[in-house]
């Protein structure tokens, strides 16, 4: 082996070594960041600095603890009938605000996805899209207008196919029955499926059934 062999064989090696820490890191870094963008207003204006003798980094730490312990006690009130019904109007009335009731009831249906089991997609189904023999998780939102199946010919379903690793984001597509294929999965499995790009809770096994005996 030639000395330049050894050196691009070392280097390549010492890439795939540190590619995934530096990536790491940067992600790390992205998170806190985005995350400071919450915090620091509400250090700012709580004044928190004051409580710790101006330290900003102990400030920080303790908004964080204190938002934590706000959604904490949210969520145990959400749990209460009395927080049920108050809570449930403030929903009901986010829904009246058009732009703001289409993003607040896509996120909120995606975060109870992945944590209830009862959630408004009816199924979740592999569907041929988008073409032939490619298949894409997907969730069953209803059955597709009348105009519609009368113009196919058939049964129609509407089905919501989301972005990964965004599931907020996606597009709604009307396939026929035929390239609609339900299978034997919860729809918050699915959901967490797309959400981690495949690298799901090793947990929960997934019915997915192999490319070559899935129904064409």
């Amino acid at each position: 082996m030639t000395v330049r062999e050894t050196i691009r064989r070392s280097f390549v090696a010492g890439l795939i070594l540190v590619a995934p820490l530096v990536v790491t890191l940067y992600v790390f870094r992205f998170l806190i960041n985005w995350t400071l963008q919450f915090v620091n207003p509400f250090v700012r204006g709580v004044g928190l600095a004051q409580y710790t003798a101006n330290v900003e980094v102990v400030a920080q730490g303790l908004a964080i603890v204190i938002i934590t312990v706000a959604i904490v006690v949210l969520g145990f009130l959400t749990q209460l009938s009395v927080g049920r019904q108050l809570f449930g109007n403030v929903g009901r009335l986010i829904n009246v605000v058009p732009l703001v009731s289409t993003i607040y009831g896509s996120v909120r249906q995606v975060a109870d996805s992945l944590v209830e089991r009862k959630t408004s997609y009816e199924s979740v189904v592999l569907a041929e899209y988008p073409r032939e023999d490619v298949y894409m998780i997907g969730f069953v939102t209803g059955e597709s207008p009348h105009a519609v199946t009368d113009f196919v010919g058939q049964d129609v379903y509407n089905v919501f196919i989301p972005n990964s690793p965004n599931p907020t984001a996606g597009r709604l597509v009307l396939l026929p029955d035929t390239q609609v294929h339900e299978i034997d999965m919860s729809v918050r499995r699915g959901m967490r499926l797309v959400v981690t790009t495949g690298m799901g809770d090793k947990r929960e096994q997934a019915s997915l059934p192999p490319l070559e005996n899935v129904p064409k």
